[in-house]
């Protein structure tokens, strides 16, 4: 499948479907170059939890993934206690994935060690596209691959850092979502806007 025609006359990517919810995400968010270490590493976490899943069940619950875990605020996630842990397993508004959930308060405590180590995270991420956005000319979703050598290396230097959940699958629907890569097929109104953001 190409794209998608909607109502408003305007081509979309064609993993869509009718779920009003993912075409604002779509419209507004995906692909658009994002650079701040905080909001990297919140974007990182809630692509993990998507391991498996759908990204609409994430969407969905994002509202209540940032309250239940202080805005993916790494200083306030990396001092989870015990206790907070089974809160979090027991919120419904969120994935209770244990394994997901350990994840993120581990990776709270490697961004935090990344920090005191002197890297930041935002350039560490955005340097295995050389710090710029590469723009894609994909002209279907079957073109587009599930995971590419950018994001095998980010992966590994991820894990080397300690983090999990990171597989160069997720690294690369995370490289999709930050506009380090623009994956809006040819076709899409938001391919040419986001190449000039």
């Amino acid at each position: 499948m190409v794209g998608t025609r909607n109502p408003d006359g305007k081509s979309r990517c064609a993993w869509l479907g009718d779920n009003p919810a993912m075409l604002a995400y779509h419209d507004r968010e995906w692909g658009v170059p994002l650079r701040g270490d905080k909001s990297l590493f919140a974007k990182l976490i809630l692509d993990g939890f998507q391991a498996g899943l759908s990204w609409a069940i994430i969407l969905r619950k994002r509202d209540a993934f940032l309250e239940a875990f202080d805005g993916f605020d790494p200083e306030k996630v990396a001092r989870y206690t015990a206790a907070r842990r089974r809160r979090l397993l027991a919120d419904p508004g969120i994935v209770r994935n244990r394994q997901k959930v350990d994840a993120t308060i581990n990776n709270a405590r490697a961004f935090l060690d990344m920090r005191e180590a002197g890297e930041r995270f935002g350039p560490f991420l955005w340097r295995f596209v050389d710090g710029e956005p590469k723009d894609n000319r994909w002209r279907s979703l079957r073109q587009i691959p599930a995971r590419t050598p950018e994001s095998e290396r980010m992966s590994k230097a991820l894990i080397e850092r300690g983090f999990q959940f990171v597989g160069p699958t997720i690294c690369y629907a995370f490289m999709q979502a930050v506009g380090m890569v623009n994956d809006h097929i040819v076709s899409c109104f938001r391919h040419r806007e986001v190449r000039r953001l």
